[in-house]
């Protein structure tokens, strides 16, 4: 698998979230291929759970779906933010989470085949809340659910967000072993 490697790398669109390149790939025997790539500075997300044992989500419109979606809490990382500090900065601004204990859970990359994406999953009990500070192009509603409400939804395709059932699986997992 040595045998692939990016010889250039083309500009096509830079976006206000990511930017698109053509590429151009040496593959075996001296073959070349134009493949498309995606590059984002990722992101994190948290599976939040609250002192009574439910879990934080929120409703938002999200472009791709072109529908309101029902997920965990997540953002992109800034220039030079590392994901520790993108998801205490998500905390905050989206569902007021001013501390908490908080803890990797895992990290992923959505769809390697056309996107640098990585994003890093987090696990945030004892939180200590105040009023979120949302960005003012942000509009969302947090909603709490029981672990119950999550596996129904999921059964039901009312959750269909791929980071946050992984989020959730992954918890329940670990939850599972102990």
């Amino acid at each position: 698998m040595d045998d692939y490697k990016l010889i250039k790398k083309y500009p096509v669109h830079t976006g206000n979230v990511m930017d698109f390149y053509e590429c151009e790939i040496g593959l075996k025997d001296g073959v070349t291929a134009k493949w498309d790539l995606v590059e984002h500075s990722g992101g994190a997300a948290v599976l939040a759970i609250d002192d009574d044992g439910l879990f934080i989500f929120e409703k938002q419109y999200r472009v791709g779906a072109d529908e309101v979606l029902l997920e965990i809490p997540a953002g992109k990382a800034e220039a030079g933010e590392d994901h520790f500090s993108c998801i205490k900065r998500e905390m905050r601004e989206e569902i007021g989470v001013v501390s908490c204990d908080l803890e990797l859970m895992f990290e992923f990359m959505p769809s390697p085949a056309y996107t640098s994406e990585k994003t890093s999953i987090f696990l945030a009990t004892n939180l200590v809340l105040d009023e979120a500070k949302r960005d003012e192009d942000e509009y969302l509603e947090t909603v709490k659910l029981s672990e119950q409400d999550i596996f129904e939804k999921i059964e039901k395709k009312e959750i269909t967000d791929g980071k946050t059932i992984a989020a959730f699986m992954c918890y329940m997992a670990k939850k599972t072993d102990k």
